[in-house]
C-alpha cells in the first residue's frame, strides 16, 4: 500500500515542504531514498526500536521510502516521526485518511518519547501558507509554533498519542497562544538599567545618539571604565521591537536552535556578544550543513565584540560586506543560503596593550609606536563602517560614591523613538532605508543639507584636527541624528561640532 506523510526542511530561515511516500509490498528489503543525510538514514533503528517498545513493529515486507523533492538533501533526525507514521499507515495499523491534513515532524528516542527539534517556526510558517490544517510536533516546541495563527499546533509526548490520534481513539488538545498578548506583556521588562552606571554622562549621551540613528560605535578605554557595562545596556534604549521584527528574529534563533519550551516569540532585543577566539565562519555563519552566525543572531538587535583588536584579522575583515548590505549570502556549489544581518556593531577596545595610554592619572609604559601598531589591527575600511568613535575616561570616586539618581534607560529610550519616528517618516519612500546610519551620498544631499555656519565649521576641524577624509560623511549623519534627537528640521552648526567630537580614532597623531 503507497501511503504519503508530511515534513519540512529548512533552508536558510525559510521551509520546503517534503512529502514523505512510503510503499509496502512483497519483499524484505528496506530503502530509504531522496537525499537523506547519515542521520535520516538511521533513524530506521531508532524508529524499530520506538515501535517495539510501545507493541508495534514495522511491516516484515518490503518497504520503500522517498523523500520528495528528491534534489534537497533531507538532514537530521527530525524526520523520524513522519517516517515511523508513514510506515505503519503503509501496513494498514493506521488509518491513513486524515494523514494528509497534517505536517508531522519530530526525532524519536528508543522508548518512543519526542525530543524537540530546530526550525519550527519556518516549518509553522510554511504549512500554514501551503494549506495544512495542523501541525503535530515535539510537546517541548508546541509553544514555538503555536505563535503562527490559523495552524492547529499538537503538542505529543509519545508516538502512541499520535497513532491514536489518527485511529480516532484519543483527540490531541491545541496549544493556543495569544501571540500578541505575550508579545506586549514582556517588550518592556529589562533586569538591567542606563541609571545602574555612574557618571559616564557624554558617553551615554554618543550611546543615544548611536540608538537613535542606528550608527556602529566603537568605545576606547582603559580597562575597567565601564565600556562592557554601558555596551549591555544599549538595548534597554532601542526601540522596542515591532512584531513584524519579532517574529524575524525569532525565526532565525529557531533555526539555530536557541528556543526554549517556555519561549514562544523573542520579545527583546538580541544582545549577542562572542568572544575574540570565534572563527570566521562562527561569526557570519555557514558550515557543512550552514547554520546562522553571530550576525545573524544578532539581527534586529546589538553585536557587541569586547577587545576588538584581539580578534583574528579575517575574522574582522568578514564583516566588511555584511555591515553595508545587512544580509549575509552563503554559497555553495549547489545551493545558495541567504541570511538576514541588519544589527547595531557596538565595539570596544583599550587604547594599547597595557590599557593606559591617555589615562588622567596611570602612567602607559607601551613602547614608542606600539600604539599605532595596536591600533592598526583593526583596517581602515572596517573602521570605515563605523560612525562614532567615543573615547572613554575612569569614572572618579565623587560619581561613584554619590547617591543621585542618575537618568534611567525609559527616559533616554522615549527620546530615541522619538527621533527614529522623524526617520521613519523621511525614508518612507526610500527602499530598504529606515535610518539615518543606511543614507547613501544622495540621500544625505537631500535629507542632511548643512548650512554656511556648519559648513565652515567642518571645513575648519578637517583641516586643524586633521581628520581623515573618511569622516566627512559620518559627522554628517551622526549630526543629522543629533538635530533628529532635538526635533531640529535643519543639520545646524551646534549638531555639527557634537558630531566631529565622535570621531576620536580619526584624528591625525590620536595615537603618536
Amino acid at each position: 500500500m503507497l501511503v504519503k506523510t508530511f515534513g519540512s526542511a529548512v533552508q536558510g530561515i525559510n521551509a520546503t515542504i517534503v512529502t514523505i511516500e512510503v510503499n509496502v509490498s512483497r519483499g524484505i528489503k528496506f530503502f530509504l531514498v531522496g537525499l537523506p543525510d547519515n542521520a535520516v538514514k538511521e533513524s530506521h533503528e531508532r524508529i524499530n526500536s520506538a515501535l517495539e517498545v510501545n507493541g508495534y513493529h514495522l511491516p516484515k515486507k518490503q518497504i520503500i521510502v522517498n523523500m520528495a523533492p528528491a534534489d534537497i538533501r533531507k538532514e537530521g533526525s527530525a524526520y523520524d516521526l513522519a517516517l515511523a507514521i508513514g510506515m505503519l499507515a503503509a501496513d494498514e495499523k493506521i488509518d491513513s485518511t486524515d494523514l494528509e491534513k497534517y505536517v508531522i515532524m519530530g526525532e524519536l528516542s528508543l522508548d518512543g518519547s519526542l525530543q524537540p527539534i530546530k526550525g519550527v517556526l519556518p516549518i509553522a510558517i510554511k504549512a500554514r501558507e501551503e494549506g495544512f490544517k495542523g501541525f503535530i510536533l515535539p510537546g517541548q516546541n508546541a509553544r514555538e509554533a503555536a505563535v503562527v495563527n490559523n495552524l492547529e499546533v499538537y503538542g505529543v509526548e509519545k508516538i502512541t498519542e499520535v497513532i491514536d490520534f489518527f485511529n480516532g481513539k484519543n483527540n490531541l488538545e491545541p496549544t493556543v497562544v495569544n501571540t500578541r498578548e505575550e508579545f506586549f506583556q514582556n517588550i518592556c521588562f529589562s533586569e538591567i538599567d542606563f541609571s545602574d552606571v555612574k557618571g559616564q554622562e557624554n558617553v551615554k549621551r554618543a550611546l543615544e545618539v548611536a540608538a537613535a540613528g542606528g550608527h556602529n560605535i566603537i568605545m576606547v578605554g582603559p580597562p575597567g571604565a565601564g565600556k562592557s557595562m554601558l555596551a549591555k545596556r544599549i538595548p534597554t534604549i532601542l526601540p522596542p521591537l515591532t512584531l513584524h521584527e519579532a517574529l524575524e528574529t525569532t525565526k532565525i534563533h529557531s533555526v539555530a536552535g536557541n528556543i526554549d519550551s517556555n519561549t514562544s516569540l523573542i520579545a527583546h532585543r538580541p544582545f549577542r556578544s562572542p568572544h575574540h577566539t570565534i572563527s570566521d565562519v562562527a561569526l557570519v555563519g555557514g558550515g557543512t550543513f550552514p547554520q546562522p552566525g553571530e550576525i545573524s543572531l544578532a539581527h534586529n538587535g546589538v553585536l557587541f565584540l569586547d577587545e576588538l583588536p584581539e580578534f583574528k584579522r579575517t575574522v574582522l575583515e568578514v564583516m566588511r560586506q555584511p555591515l553595508e548590505d545587512r544580509k549575509i549570502c552563503i554559497s555553495r556549489a549547489k545551493f545558495t543560503i541567504e541570511y538576514p544581518a541588519s544589527f547595531m556593531l557596538v565595539a570596544s577596545m583599550n587604547p594599547c596593550p597595557c590599557g593606559y595610554y591617555n589615562h588622567p592619572t596611570r602612567e602607559c609604559v607601551c613602547a614608542p609606536g606600539v600604539v599605532q601598531k595596536y591600533l592598526s589591527r583593526i583596517s581602515g575600511p572596517l573602521l570605515d563602517r563605523i560612525d562614532i568613535h567615543i573615547e572613554i575616561v575612569p569614572v572618579p570616586f565623587e560619581k561613584l560614591s554619590e547617591m543621585k539618581e542618575a537618568e534611567s534607560s525609559e527616559k533616554v529610550r522615549e527620546r530615541v523613538i522619538k527621533a527614529r519616528q522623524i526617520q521613519e517618516q523621511r525614508f518612507k519612500d526610500e527602499d530598504g532605508v529606515y535610518c539615518n546610519a543606511q543614507m547613501s551620498s544622495k540621500q544625505m544631499r537631500t535629507y542632511a543639507q548643512i548650512d554656511k555656519a556648519g559648513s565652515e565649521l567642518l571645513k575648519n576641524a578637517m583641516l586643524k584636527l586633521n581628520l581623515s577624509a573618511r569622516a566627512y560623511d559620518r559627522i554628517i549623519k551622526v549630526a543629522r541624528t543629533i538635530a533628529d534627537l532635538e526635533d531640529s528640521e535643519n543639520v545646524l552648526s551646534n549638531h555639527i561640532a557634537e558630531a566631529i567630537n565622535y570621531r576620536n580614532l580619526d584624528r591625525e597623531g590620536w595615537a603618536g
